[in-house]
């Protein structure tokens, strides 16, 4: 049986709802209170998944270095890669939104390249020039010809250059979102290759469960949530932050965004399927198939969110944002052939 592509599978209709119950939620709440509210579920449920799993409701062995290179990732992946990306569904709305997100395969390769020397490939360049060739398909209109006048009252025909479709504060949004969702990625392996060191460091066996866990689970399988407290740690802290200093009436836009069933229902949503459930499950399915099959499944969101974006949000589309967005995941593809 194909258990870990089934799984997999899952996760990208898990991260799929995430992105919907996000977008919902941050048109009606906006994005500040939606992160800081979000960052606070996604820290209590992680906060009982380690408690389970180490015995404590924190990252246990992590020393400063772990520390120091994961909350960098937070502040680059959370704080300014999720308020950009909520921003980007308030304007452009989660399906192409989440199109966008396919920009951090490139971004983490060639980060990974510039800050790990990590090799790269003339498929992973080519995985470059076809995701970007597969958003600009989906967001340009196909250029119409037109006709202007000549001289001597003559008209002339000419072709009109693509243009963009999108407002151009969603684009923006959006692209920095993919951009420092793949340079926080490359900074979360350093902070995990510097978990792994403090691990060593305090001379425990990551295939053992520790002392005091709840579940007998091995230690390494706590490391990927323990990681993502830290980051979250100074993710809600950079939201609230944010908050404050923006936001004059921040106490009145968290009580109104607390009030509001609809956007707490919809936040609680984006919680669980996304830092819980998709992380989890991501984690899972690594176990069963390989990495690049995995990572390959995953990429299928924005192709996935496309029927039901359209139906719920009763949004139109082309045939030519189909193909881009199925242009811009084959790119993805390659970075893992």
């Amino acid at each position: 049986m194909l258990i870990g592509e089934t799984i997999a599978l899952g996760v990208a209709v898990s991260w799929t709802a995430t992105a919907l119950f996000a977008e919902v939620a941050s048109k009606r709440m906006g994005s500040l209170p939606l992160n800081t509210l979000r960052m606070t579920m996604s820290l209590l449920l992680l906060a009982a998944t380690l408690w389970l799993l180490l015995g404590v409701p924190y990252p246990r062995f992590a020393d400063g270095d772990t520390w120091l290179w994961l909350a960098l990732s937070g502040v680059v992946g959370y704080v300014i890669g999720d308020y950009c990306l909520m921003q980007g569904y308030i304007y452009i709305g989660s399906r192409f939104g989440q199109l966008f997100m396919t920009l951090s395969a490139p971004t983490a390769a060639l980060t990974g390249y510039l800050l790990l020397g990590e090799r790269m490939t003339w498929l992973a360049i080519l995985g470059m020039a076809v995701t970007l060739s597969g958003i600009a398909m989906s967001i340009l209109s196909k250029g119409e010809k037109g006709s202007e006048e000549g001289v001597k009252g003559s008209e002339r025909t000419i072709e009109k250059l693509p243009q963009l479709k999108l407002p151009r504060k969603g684009v923006f949004f959006a692209a920095v979102a993919g951009i420092c969702q793949g340079f926080g990625l490359v900074l979360s392996k350093m902070g995990l290759e510097k978990y792994d060191h403090a691990l060593s460091m305090a001379g425990v066996d990551p295939s053992m469960a520790p002392d005091g866990a709840l579940l007998p689970v091995p230690l390494m399988f706590s490391v990927p949530f323990s990681a993502t407290m830290i980051r979250a740690s100074i993710g809600l802290i950079g939201f609230f932050v944010l908050l404050v200093v923006f936001n004059k009436d921040w106490k009145q836009k968290l009580s109104h965004a607390a009030h509001d069933r609809k956007a707490m229902w919809c936040l609680l949503g984006a919680t669980v399927f996304g830092p819980f459930v998709g992380v989890s499950a991501s984690l899972l399915a690594t176990q069963y198939t390989s990495t690049g099959i995995a990572q390959t499944l995953f990429a299928l969101t924005p192709i996935l969110i496309i029927a039901p974006a359209a139906w719920l949000f009763h949004q139109k589309v082309t045939a030519r944002e189909v193909i881009g967005a199925v242009i811009s995941v084959a790119g993805v593809c390659l970075f893992f052939i």
